[in-house]
């Protein structure tokens, strides 16, 4: 197999998208399209991935990070232009170079592999990644030869009646010979009505030169869609999210609504998990066998062990064990680690705080920053009280204490193996293992106060 390349043309401003957002930067399925293209790259063994950036480079540099090298377009003189600023770094190069377009992030490794291998079986200078459409209109169409052989690529505007009728397109997705490429497009002329350098010329200039050009059509129309504005970017969103959601299902997860359920495309989930309507699962999440995931839920880069439920409640950047029973109207805040068994109820959040097996809260509590042990029961309006308007201290309630309803837990403060606090207690001291603190005040009754106090409001 000869080295591989890969140019991602990721320059154009995208200005029908009538966005300050830089176009391939726009989520689909909670990630940018040009992420999305440059994952698909990543599995087909490249020695090299050229992103081609010119407004919003900084943007997309920052999105990419390391896995790309870059050049920059300064002026926007078209694909054919795009594709010669990674002349100094590719053009002496002998191998395959793929060439992709940063607002396609329907494609998939596997198409592009399988067109990496037709243009190597084919021993072709250029390969065109192809589809057929039913609509083909505003499509360049892939004129063939009676034998089947491509002879040219031919816009729209430029299409006769005939050609018009054409329903092979060409997504804008191709293969070169690598030193062909870059010796063929300084070739490329902008005699046209645009002046841009046009990267489809160098099928024109290869078959000048009596050299194979190739096509690959992929049986997938939708890998062909190009986002250009916003309508486009919500068609991308829909069959994103079908083919995310149907791999899931095959994979043995019940979705009871695909249509609306929203996973990104990194989330992994096991076996008999049952989604149901409204949840979205984002980022890196993983979600372990037969968790049920209540109606509108949402998950963002946070691992849900094994049999969990969640019921309608918000989880993010944080670690949930196995069995835990969370919600309805909780919220798990980032650095979050619930144990095994925990019980997190109703309107109870949690933020950066540890509980260990067994322990709950079961409703109508903040605990931030704090340590929770095992099998500590957290009663109904109890807060950690965390902040004193500077900084944030350590709540630590120890293995098996009860926290009466409606405590204060001013930090930084321990209560102790055992301990109990009596319900309404403001505690700012430590409580040691196995003591009762109790932290109010004296209860006063006043006998005949109501009837003294309506007497003076009528005099």
């Amino acid at each position: 197999m000869s080295n591989r390349y890969a140019v991602v043309l990721a320059a154009g401003q995208g200005t029908r998208m009538k966005s300050k957002l830089y176009k391939v930067l726009h989520p689909v399925c909670g990630k940018s399209m040009v992420q999305h293209v440059v994952d698909q790259l990543k599995p087909l063994n490249l020695s090299e991935l050229i992103t081609v950036v010119g407004f919003g480079a900084e943007k997309v540099q920052e999105q990419l990070g390391e896995d790309s090298r870059y050049v920059v377009q300064e002026e926007q003189l078209g694909t054919g232009h795009a594709v010669l600023q990674a002349d100094d770094l590719l053009a002496d190069k002998e191998g395959t170079t793929v060439v992709v377009c940063g607002d396609t992030p329907l494609l998939t490794s596997e198409t592009l592999q399988n067109m990496l291998d037709h243009h190597e079986a084919e021993d072709a200078k250029a390969t065109i990644l192809t589809a057929h459409a039913e609509d083909p209109a505003g499509y360049g169409r892939v004129i063939r030869s009676g034998n089947g052989q491509v002879e040219r690529i031919v816009e729209q505007k430029d299409a006769s009646e005939e050609e018009q009728a054409i329903q092979e397109i060409n997504t804008g997705t191709y293969c070169f010979d690598n030193q062909a490429l870059f010796a063929a497009l300084k070739s490329v002329s902008n005699d046209n009505v645009q002046g841009e350098y046009y990267l489809p010329d160098v099928v024109e200039i290869l078959k000048g030169k009596s050299e194979t050009v190739s096509a690959y059509q992929t049986a997938n129309f939708a890998e062909s869609l190009g986002v250009n504005d916003r309508v486009a970017l919500a068609k991308a969103e829909k069959l994103m999210k079908q083919r995310i959601n149907e791999q899931h299902m095959r994979n043995g997860v019940t979705i009871v609504d695909p249509d609306n359920t929203y996973i990104s495309p990194d989330v992994k989930i096991g076996q008999d998990v049952v989604v149901h309507p409204g949840c979205v699962l984002e980022g890196e999440t993983v979600v372990e066998d037969q968790v049920v995931l209540g109606p509108h839920s949402t998950i963002t880069d946070s691992y849900v062990g094994e049999s969990t439920v969640v019921k309608q409640s918000v989880a993010a950047n944080s670690r949930i064990g196995k069995r835990v029973q969370i919600g309805p109207f909780a919220h798990i805040r980032p650095q979050s680690n619930l144990g095994d068994d925990v019980k997190i109820g109703n309107f109870v959040e949690v933020k950066k705080a540890s509980f260990g097996a067994g322990s709950k809260a079961s409703h109508l509590s903040y605990i931030g920053d704090a340590e929770v042990g095992s099998g500590v029961n957290i009663g109904c309006g109890t807060i950690t009280v965390n902040y004193d308007g500077q900084n944030k201290f350590l709540t630590t309630i120890e293995d098996d204490a009860f926290i009466g309803c409606n405590s204060n837990l001013v930090a930084p403060v321990t209560v102790g193996k055992g301990a109990y606090v009596a319900a309404g207690s403001t505690i700012n001291e430590d409580v040691p293992s196995e003591a009762l603190s109790i932290a109010r005040a004296r209860q006063t009754n006043k006998e005949g106060y109501v009837s003294k106090l309506k007497a003076n409001k009528k005099g």
